[in-house]
C-alpha cells in the first residue's frame, strides 16, 4: 500500500471532491470484475471516487484497505459510502517522466 503524506492527502481530498463516483460496488461485493474495473479506473484516472451499496462502516473500511492491499493503491478517504482511493501512475513511481509531461514543460518554456 501506497504511503500518503497528510498534505498530499489533504490536497488529493480537495481534487477528490468535484469528481463523481466511477465504480459502484453492489451487495455482491468486491468480485475479480469489479476489481479490474478498479484497476482500469485507476490506470487512466488515478483518483477515483468508489460508491459502496448498503454495508456497514466495518465491511466499507475494509472493503476499502482490501482494494488499496490488492492494487498498491492508497486510502484518500472514506466518508459515508465514498471511497476515494489514489494511485499514482506507473511512469510517476518510477520517476520517468511521460511524453505528455515533457510536451507541458516544452509549452511552459516557450
Amino acid at each position: 500500500m501506497l504511503a500518503l503524506t497528510s498534505i498530499v492527502r489533504r490536497n488529493l481530498r480537495v481534487l477528490a471532491h468535484s469528481i463523481r463516483p466511477v465504480v459502484w460496488i453492489g451487495t455482491a461485493g468486491l468480485s475479480e470484475s469489479v476489481m479490474n474495473e478498479l484497476d482500469q479506473a485507476l490506470k487512466s484516472h488515478e483518483l477515483i471516487k468508489i460508491r459502496v451499496a448498503d454495508c456497514n462502516w466495518e465491511a466499507r473500511d475494509a472493503m476499502l484497505a482490501e482494494i488499496c492491499q490488492k492494487l498498491g493503491a492508497s486510502p484518500v478517504r472514506h466518508i459515508g459510502r465514498i471511497l476515494v482511493v489514489y494511485r499514482p501512475k506507473e511512469d510517476e513511481i518510477s520517476g520517468e517522466t511521460t511524453d505528455k509531461a515533457k510536451k507541458d514543460k516544452a509549452k511552459r518554456t516557450r
